[in-house]
């Protein structure tokens, strides 16, 4: 890495090893055996690239997982589902190039390059590791990079999983922006000049007051792990250590954006350069604020040509893999699954029934009752299977 890479302000409250010892706190909860090391993938990107990896149960015969995380977060993100995910097969997760423990290099302003560097990053990383096939998992701004990836190198891709997926639909005409409490409005407009560069630089900006800011703002982060840790900071104190680095990761982000929270080149536009080879999972979460209709559009344009199932993870929101841990680990067990037995090269299972509970979903925003009836219908692994009807042949 270069030089001014390296360099880390005195004003912030970063700490290496401080980083690590929060990162063995939440890995600590993990009952499986894994091992985690730095992959050195060379002069991808910098000078000398390595990526932070965690791997779990490498003696397995079945298809591995590979598991991206989403912005600003890290390896650490997935510890309340790495024990149930790795009970049949290897499990491998990441600390993309430029967050968590990971390098963090200069990468490329134009958001074209840059998506192509960090797709290659994972590619060179793939080789290091020694994988051919796997299942890839993607959440949020890993599920873009996970599909660019797919569309890029489809005879790796066993099977492409999206999470609330980021940065597949385009802003709408009449997008209003939601309200926000007056104490993040002030924040906002007392670093404006610094936000707008970088979406955490207000973290940075605020140095020792950074951890607490940090607290304060993703309180919401921290609840969702309450039932695995004693010390509440322990997440919050982990997401301030991954992001008062160099913004490396954060910077590249930044050249993807179009405005505030949408891509400049969304996914939607791309949906025909997706293989008809590689089987498609995608999860949202009822509470999300990412819109599913890009998925449901997907679904359209691939037809009866290859697989593609949908899954709306009731009671989630964005964090689906922490709001409701045991429903979406059910879920990725649920594809792994499909892909151990081949069916989903065999044949599509039908998404309609999940759309029109989609459309019932939007409708109980109004009527309790009708939310409790989707809440309580259920679709389990023999269902799955028997809905494949159609044999389809692949090559």
């Amino acid at each position: 890495m270069s030089d001014d890479c390296q360099r880390r302000g005195w004003w912030t409250k970063y700490s290496e090893t401080k980083l690590i010892e929060v990162e063995n706190s939440i890995l600590s909860v993990i009952k499986s055996k894994f091992r985690t090391w730095f992959v050195s993938i060379g002069s991808t990107v910098g000078k000398d690239d390595k990526i932070w990896t965690i791997a779990l149960n490498e003696e397995s015969d079945n298809t591995p997982i590979v598991m991206l995380h989403g912005f600003a977060a890290g390896i650490g993100f997935w510890c309340k589902n790495f024990d149930e995910i790795a009970r049949d097969r290897s499990v491998y997760a990441i600390d993309l190039l430029g967050f968590g423990r990971s390098s963090r290099p200069v990468f490329s302003k134009n958001h074209e390059t840059c998506e192509q560097q960090w797709v290659s990053t994972i590619e060179e990383w793939r080789k290091k590791v020694n994988l051919e096939k796997f299942i890839l998992l993607g959440h949020s701004f890993g599920g873009y990079l996970a599909t660019s990836y797919a569309i890029s190198y489809p005879e790796r891709v066993r099977h492409l999983i999206l999470a609330d997926p980021w940065g597949f639909g385009e802003r709408p005409e009449n997008y209003k922006s939601p309200s926000v409490p007056l104490y993040y409005k002030l924040l906002f407009y007392l670093f404006y000049p610094l936000v707008y560069f970088n979406p955490l630089a207000s973290v940075r900006a605020a140095g020792p007051l950074g951890p607490a800011l940090v607290h304060r703002m993703r309180r919401d982060i921290a609840r969702r792990y309450e039932d695995q840790f004693e010390n509440s900071h322990v997440i919050t104190e982990y997401i301030y250590q991954c992001n008062s680095q160099y913004p490396s990761g954060e910077t590249a982000f930044h050249s993807f954006l179009k405005d505030v929270g949408w891509a400049k080149n969304p996914m939607i536009h791309r949906f025909d350069l997706l293989h008809e080879d590689v089987p498609i999972t995608i999860m949202y979460g009822e509470d999300s604020w990412i819109d599913p209709q890009p998925g449901l559009i997907l679904h359209e344009t691939r037809g009866h040509k290859s697989y593609i199932n949908i899954d709306i993870i009731a009671s989630a929101g964005h964090h689906i893999y922490s709001d409701q841990p045991d429903m979406f680990n059910k879920f990725v067990q649920d594809a792994c699954t499909l892909v151990d037995n081949s069916l989903d090269k065999k044949g599509m299972i039908k998404t309609e029934e999940l759309l029109n509970k989609h459309k019932r979903l939007q409708a109980c925003v109004k009527d309790e009752s009708a939310c409790k009836e989707v809440r309580e219908e259920e679709v389990d692994e023999s269902a799955i299977v028997n809905k494949v009807e159609h044999e389809v042949t692949f090559h």
